[in-house]
């Protein structure tokens, strides 16, 4: 085998090291776009709706069940002083809960990246193997 058939031969396996780089370029930003995604579904603009409404219903019944003390005291006080207590502790168990979920979800986000870099940094140890002996074999012997 001479030197230029082996210099062809390095130049395609570069080539083709070079396509499956940019495959795995082009999968990574397909997965980043699908993240995204899911991101934007679960802590994206309709969960704010739904945050927002939740929040104005337990205003509205906890400013409703205060003004109607005030001007009619049709419930005794302590009832309606009890009915606050309890809208608003059921106000911090759903908070509570929404931050579990979300705590969930960024654990997931975050578990699945370390995996991915993980992954990627054992091709780019076994890439710079692979360079480094391609490199070694195109270099010619010293006299």
């Amino acid at each position: 085998m001479s030197t230029t058939d082996g210099r062809t031969q390095n130049t395609e396996d570069l080539k083709e090291k070079k396509e499956e780089i940019l495959k795995e370029i082009q999968e990574n930003n397909k997965e980043r776009d699908e993240i995204k995604n899911k991101l934007g579904k679960i802590g994206g603009k309709s969960y704010s709706k739904v945050d927002t409404i939740i929040n104005i219903v337990f205003l509205l019944l906890i400013s409703f069940f205060f003004i109607t003390e005030i001007t009619t005291h049709w419930l005794p006080s302590f009832i309606s002083l009890e009915l606050s207590v309890l809208l608003v502790s059921i106000k911090i168990v759903w908070m509570i809960h929404s931050q579990h979920k979300f705590n969930h979800f960024q654990f997931w986000i975050l578990n699945s990246i370390e995996y991915r870099i993980n992954q990627m940094t054992g091709k780019i140890k076994k890439i710079e193997k692979d360079i480094s002996s391609l490199e070694t074999n195109l270099t010619p012997p010293q006299p």
